[in-house]
């Protein structure tokens, strides 16, 4: 009922800038918060970085000042700029979003399929 498809990942070299991108599609009533999130081998999936509806957003430390979350409302999308990438950035990258969709309507969390980030030093 709904489908979240993620571009943009790839190999880049450290120091390198990369810009996913994550467009949410089927039947959606409202989204809330939209966010990314990535995970490293042998890692558990960690928090890189959310935006509220109204425009709030939160970071993982180790991305502060590096990367960019942005959203376009109108075509249920959101992006990550991601800039000054560091080999320990390399991760399968996760967009999600929390809102309420399908039919019957159901408020739920969806999960993008993932695209990889490889940097290398």
């Amino acid at each position: 009922q709904v489908q979240l498809v993620e571009s943009g990942g790839g190999l880049v070299q450290a120091g390198g800038s990369l810009r996913l991108s994550c467009a949410a599609s089927g039947i959606i009533y409202s989204i809330n918060t939209m966010g990314w999130y990535r995970q490293a081998p042998g890692k558990q999936r960690e928090l890189v970085a959310v935006m509220t509806s109204g425009g709030s957003t939160n970071y993982a430390d180790s991305v502060k000042g590096r990367f960019t979350i942005s959203r376009d409302n109108a075509k249920n999308t959101v992006y990550l700029q991601m800039s000054s990438l560091k080999p320990e950035d390399t991760a399968d990258y996760y967009c999600n979003f929390q809102g309420r969709v399908g039919f019957p309507p159901k408020t739920g969390d969806y999960w993008g399929q993932g695209t990889q980030v490889t940097v290398s030093s």
